[in-house]
C-alpha cells in the first residue's frame, strides 16, 4: 500500500534522508521510529505530498507522490504531530468544513460526519467549541478530520503525544478498530511500548538511514542471540548457582536475593533436564521465567543516539 524506493531528500549540502526503501502492506499497522533528527518527519512530509523529494520515488495506493500527488491526497489521510483548531466553531462545524473542502455533497457529508463522530466517540461533543476540548478529545477530532474522505491509508505523526494513560489506551483501541476496518496505518511515535502493542512491522531510522525494517518478531529474533531466564528459589541459592554453572549450558550467571538470572544457549529439553536436576537436589524452585525483549531493547541495540 506504501512503497518507498531509494528515497532521498537533500537541503543544499545536507542530506536528511539517504536512499531509504521499505514497503507497508495493505491492512497493517506499521511503526516508524528513530531518534530526533533521524529524518522521520521529512519522510512523513514527503509521504503526505507536503515536501518534494530529491531522489527515488514513493507510491501510496499505487499513485506516485511525484507524478500523481492529487491521487495520493485522495487515498491518504494525514494527522500531523502539531495541528490547530479554529476558534469559536463547534466540533460539527469543524468536520463539516473539512468535508466540504474534500468536495463531499452536503447530504453525503452530513451522513459521513455522523458516522465518524460515532466511530471516534465524539457524539456528546458535537456542539462543543473546538478550543474548549481536552487534549485527548482534540486528538480524536483531528483523527476524525483525517477520516472524513474515507482514505485507504492513514499517516499519523505522534498521535498519542501528550495524552494521559487512559486516553492513550482508548486511542490505541481505536487504531486497532480502524485496522480491522481495512485501513493501512503508518504510525510514528516516541512511545515505543505502545508501538509494540499495535504494530506488526516497524522501520527504525538513524541519521537519515534505515537501520532495521521488517516484521517486529523477525527483528526481535535477529537481535536475540541467546535467551535469558530468571530462576526463583526459596533457599539454597548457592547450591542452585553451582548446579547451573556445572551444567555448561549457561553463561552470564547473576544472582540477587533468591533470583538467579542466566543466559541459556541449549535446547528446551536441556533446560527441562536442568530444572529436573534442581528438583532432584531438593532445591525449592518456585518459578522459571523467560525474559522478553521489547521494542525499546531493540531500539537501544540498533541505534547509537547520533544526530545529523
Amino acid at each position: 500500500m506504501i512503497d518507498v524506493k531509494l528515497l532521498t531528500k537533500r537541503y543544499d549540502d545536507y542530506e536528511a534522508v539517504r536512499g531509504i526503501s521499505f514497503t507497508v502492506e495493505k491492512g497493517e499497522i506499521f511503526g516508524f521510529i528513530g531518534p530526533n533528527g533521524a529524518g522521520k518527519t521529512t519522510t512523513i512530509r514527503i509521504l503526505a505530498t507536503l515536501l518534494d523529494l530529491t531522489g527515488g520515488d514513493v507510491t501510496v495506493a499505487g499513485h506516485s507522490v511525484v507524478s500523481d500527488p492529487e491521487k495520493v491526497r485522495r487515498a491518504l489521510g494525514f494527522m500531523p504531530d502539531l495541528f490547530g483548531v479554529y476558534d469559536r466553531i463547534t466540533v460539527w462545524e469543524y468536520l463539516d468544513f473539512f468535508g466540504a473542502a474534500y468536495g463531499l455533497a452536503r447530504r453525503e457529508r452530513h451522513a459521513v460526519i455522523e458516522q465518524i463522530i460515532q466511530l471516534t466517540d465524539l457524539g456528546d461533543l458535537r456542539e462543543k467549541l473546538c478550543d474548549a476540548l481536552s487534549k485527548g478529545m482534540k486528538q480524536r477530532l483531528c483523527l476524525a478530520k483525517t477520516l472524513i474522505h474515507d482514505p485507504q491509508v492513514l499517516v499519523l505523526d505522534e498521535p498519542a503525544s501528550g495524552l494521559d494513560p487512559r486516553a492513550r489506551i482508548e486511542f490505541r483501541a481505536l487504531l486497532k478498530e480502524l485496522c480491522a476496518m481495512g485501513k493501512t496505518i503508518f504510525l510514528s511515535s516516541h512511545i515505543l511500548t505502545e508501538l509494540s502493542d499495535v504494530c506488526s512491522s516497524v522501520a527504525i531510522m538513524e541519521k537519515g538511514r534505515l537501520v532495521a525494517c521488517g516484521p517486529l518478531d523477525s527483528i526481535m529474533s535477529r537481535l536475540r542471540s541467546r535467551h535469558v531466564y530468571e530462576l526463583h528459589v526459596l533457599d539454597k541459592v548457592a547450591e542452585a548457582r553451582a548446579m547451573i554453572e556445572k551444567s555448561g549450558l549457561t553463561s552470564d550467571l547473576k544472582d540477587q536475593d533468591h533470583t538467579l538470572r542466566f543466559s541459556f544457549d541449549g535446547a528446551p529439553p536441556q533446560l527441562a533436564e536442568l530444572v529436573k536436576a534442581l528438583a532432584a537436589a531438593d532445591i525449592p524452585v518456585v518459578g522459571l521465567v523467560k525474559e522478553q525483549q521489547d521494542l525499546e531493547d531493540a531500539f537501544m541495540q540498533l541505534t547509537r543516539g547520533e544526530v545529523q
